[in-house]
């Protein structure tokens, strides 16, 4: 039982955080709110809240733990819901007026007590025949410490409301967080220390080890989300203070003896251990050793090993699934289905681990389903149905065996029909915007997530090895995730023309390209800007040059000499004096002649042939052949992403980067002029990127025909186009956006801030000028997003993730910075100069006054 219950009322980010360390909390209903906001809540529906039962049982299916309802709505719906899930919002006044029935189909109640008066909770406890109370006092008055253990003691939780709660010093006023939690507490040893169990959250709660907490130690965990403990022999043990094994405390809680506690926490590093161990018990084992052992083999599996090809052929994969799934269908002794079930577990977890998933994710998913009250029928989908028709009803597993039972014949892999999956149309979601819930609108400008938490992890170790091993290392980890085995990391001019063969197509329209590019981001150089501000003083700003600039060109998936053309181009039109060009080399240890051609184009100063993070780290840190450079631009994957972020805050590298990057977007704003082909092209030429990718169609009225129209062309166009594997991921992931003028629409797209924006209406440049938030505009039916990629003149390395709002694309001016220079004759110092004294004098600093009346005062002598 909790010490106290938190009531939301108040929205301080930092004390809600707290609060979610220590439990549920209470959220009044509100109609604003989607159901999923109601997640891990109790939901205090007053008598004024909606009484729709089907929106009450959608809270609970998306995870509320429990539902507060007023006595006089109990009838309609104990039985419905279960018992557990349900608590009465009663009155002092009216707690006789409760039946029998009622009583028993609900987990306990929640009182509205004029004062927190121990003597009549206890009653109403004992009336509920021990189900949980809880107290909510509409007094102003704050409860001491030992009122809430006094509460505690007769079976009751206090309601606390947030707004009588603080993270600072406890108050005439106000709580102090770990003090209200912590008042049950008790602790039966002579030091006042509290056993604590430390479970990790990402597995399955296993246990990591024991230590001791105080209060002091408490509080700070709750307030500060990380791991800290009370030494017996040290005092405050911030955990992985000085060893880097940092813990994030994700749940606090008190035993049912009010003696000790559980913290369940994310540990980092190299495991909770001091012998570099997940767990003071010895080594993981079960589920928790396959998970770890199988994230191991996804970051390092030989090429052609059996995991590597599991993992990276879905093919594969989905037939060994669906092979050990038949097996368990068809064992018979309890060794035969536990053999198969554990086949059947790995290769799940196979898959699980090449998306991404953990055993955690797959736990919370389960506890998500458990929440459900609403139940589906159960129904297995056709074409499994079909397979299992002819199979007795009354007995859907085999029978126990005998001893004279002979084998079941073996039975191939049930399949779905074929072409099922190529069949199913490529579709966006459509969402009406004049109908959603604010909370709703929110959601729709959401990306697909990218857990860049964990990608900093995965990507610290591979920066750190080429920082301190230079070379040595970057060959090592362009052998094991470029899987080219390198001589030299590095290319330097003059580069061998036989590296830059190119048809004579490709090369003409490279050198277009690049005019077209240069001539643009040559205009964007400006003159240097003169003001006098006043009569003898002039001030001036005048721009130099990044010295050394790192440009990251992307391999994956495509050549992008496209890129290495929007990074060079400015980079050599701004005058660097060091132009670094990295990018992923091919199996062979070659780099594509695209790329060659270009990086001889722009004059890059050399040729770095790696990619990732490792490519990213060499920039920043330079190593024994790979020159440091001052900044690093160009987009990426998540870990160039990460590895990006990481080096732009560590000040011994002290380098910038251009923009945080993410997966390529586009938003296509479209009325009734629009053509159907040209915005389903514009689209897909976005979501062939990658799986993350993301598109968005705002529809301006459009009649249900233009959009049925639209939908066709996106999923024809997309059958067509060699990429459609990825298409077939990434458009389910986009969305189509319904509103009713362009204003209103053009206001979505610049609370979505796209990287690209294309108009496609009646009067598109007039639209233009509703354009504030986004990386480039395209205007018109005849301006696709793919001239800007690639040879319009405009760059192509633009803000995503919404960035758009506070960054510019890359340009002429991202590879220079401005000087600022300020020249004052002597009739101007004796102008500002008591200016300049006074406000010194103001702020306390004699030395700058100083310096100016020195030279008035020589001025005054001559």
């Amino acid at each position: 039982m909790a010490a106290f219950l938190p009531l939301l009322d108040e929205q301080n980010e930092q004390l809600l955080a707290a609060l979610a360390r220590i439990g549920p909390s209470i959220l009044p209903a509100q109609p604003t709110l989607s159901p999923d906001e109601y997640r891990d809540r109790y939901i205090l529906l007053d008598r004024d809240a909606s009484r729709d039962h089907d929106l009450l049982l959608s809270w609970l299916d998306q995870g509320a733990e429990k539902i507060i309802i007023p006595h006089t709505w109990a009838s309609n719906l104990v039985g419905v819901v279960p018992a557990e899930r349900l608590l009465l919002l009663l009155d002092v006044d009216n707690i006789s007026a409760v039946s029998d029935k009622i009583r028993a189909g609900v987990s306990g109640a929640l009182l509205r007590s004029p004062s927190l008066e121990v003597d009549l909770i206890s009653s109403v406890s004992r009336f509920f025949s021990g189900s949980i109370i809880y107290v909510l006092s509409t007094s102003l008055s704050l409860p001491s410490i030992s009122t809430l253990r006094e509460l505690r003691a007769a079976g009751a939780v206090p309601i606390l409301p947030a707004s009588q709660l603080t993270l600072g010093p406890s108050s005439v006023t106000q709580l102090n967080v770990a003090d209200a939690f912590l008042a049950p507490l008790t602790s039966d040893r002579p030091d006042g220390l509290f056993p604590t169990v430390v479970s990790s959250y990402l597995q399955s709660g296993r246990t990591l080890g024991l230590v001791y907490s105080s209060r002091e130690s408490i509080a700070e965990s709750i307030i500060s989300g990380e791991g800290v403990y009370q030494s017996r022999k040290h005092g405050l043990w911030r955990k992985g203070e000085t060893s880097g094994a940092t813990q994030d405390v994700v749940r606090i809680r008190i035993d049912c003896d009010s003696d000790a506690l559980e913290f369940s926490v994310v540990q980092h590093g190299s495991g909770f251990c001091h012998l570099d161990r997940q767990s003071c018990f010895g080594e993981l084992d079960g589920l928790a050793k396959l998970e770890t052992t199988l994230q191991s083999r996804l970051e390092s599996a030989p090429e052609g090993s059996y995991t590597r090809r599991l993992l990276e052929d879905s093919s594969l994969l989905r037939s060994k699934i669906m092979e050990e799934a038949d097996e368990l269908c068809r064992a018979q002794t309890r060794e035969e289905v536990a053999f198969e079930a554990a086949d059947l577990l790995y290769f799940s977890l196979v898959r699980c681990a090449a998306a991404g998933v953990s055993v955690a994710d797959i736990e919370r998913s389960l506890d998500a389903k458990a929440q459900k009250v609403t139940r589906r029928p159960g129904n297995a989908k056709p074409q499994w149905s079909a397979i299992t028709s002819s199979a007795p009803k009354s007995s859907p597993l085999p029978p126990p065996p005998t001893s004279d039972s002979k084998p079941l014949p073996p039975v191939p892999p049930p399949q779905p029909p074929a072409g099922s999956e190529a069949d199913a149309p490529i579709r966006m979601r459509t969402y009406e915007l004049a109908t959603l819930a604010p909370s709703e609108r929110v959601a729709l400008l959401r990306r697909p997530v990218l857990k860049f938490g964990e990608m900093m992890d995965k990507v610290k170790p591979i920066v750190e090895d080429v920082r301190v091993r230079g070379d040595a290392a970057l060959l090592e980890l362009t052998a094991k995730f470029d899987k080219a085995k390198l001589e030299a990391t590095t290319l330097f001019p003059p580069y061998p023309q036989e590296s830059m063969v190119l048809p004579d197509g490709v090369r003409e329209a490279i050198d277009a390209a690049y005019a077209n590019v240069r001539a643009f981001h040559a205009a964007q150089v400006s003159d240097a800007l003169i003001v006098e501000t006043m009569p003898g003083v002039v001030c001036s700003r005048f721009a130099r040059p990044i010295g050394r600039v790192g440009l990251y060109v992307p391999g994956g998936t495509a050549i992008l000499p496209s890129t290495a053309l929007m990074l060079g181009v400015p980079a050599q039109v701004a005058g660097c004096r060091e132009i670094v060009l990295a990018t992923p080399p091919r199996p062979d240890g070659s780099v594509s002649p695209e790329v060659m051609y270009v990086a001889q184009l722009v004059g890059a100063s050399a040729v770095l042939k790696a990619g990732g993070a490792q490519a990213v780290a060499a920039l920043a840190y330079g190593t024994q052949t790979v020159p440091k450079v001052d900044k690093i631009f160009g987009p990426g994957n998540q870990w160039v992403t990460a590895a990006k972020m990481l080096v732009q805050n560590d000040t011994d590298a002290l380098v910038s980067i251009d923009m945080p990057a993410g997966p390529s977007e586009v938003l296509v704003v479209a009325d009734h002029t629009a053509e159907p082909s040209f915005v389903a092209a514009d689209l897909l030429s976005q979501a062939e990127h990658g799986v993350d990718s993301q598109v968005v169609l705002v529809a301006v009225s459009l009649s249900e025909e233009k959009l049925a129209a639209i939908e066709r062309q996106v999923d024809a166009q997309a059958r067509a186009l060699s990429r459609v594997d990825i298409m077939r991921q990434s458009i389910p992931k986009s969305i189509i956006v319904r509103v009713d003028t362009i204003e209103e629409g053009l206001s979505f797209s610049n609370d979505y801030a796209p990287e690209h924006l294309i108009l496609h209406l009646e009067d598109a440049p007039a639209a233009v000028s509703l354009v504030q938030n986004a990386g480039s505009v395209f205007v018109g039916p005849y301006s696709p997003e793919s001239c800007g990629d690639y040879a319009s003149g405009t760059n192509h390395t633009l803000p995503t993730n919404g960035y758009a709002r506070q960054f510019s694309g890359v340009n002429t001016l991202s590879f220079q910075k401005h000087i600022t220079s300020q020249e004052l004759t002597s009739d101007g110092l004796k102008s500002l100069g008591p200016i300049v004294a006074t406000l010194a004098d103001c702020e306390g600093l004699d030395a700058h006054a100083s310096a100016v009346r020195i030279r008035l005062a020589t001025l005054q002598v001559t």
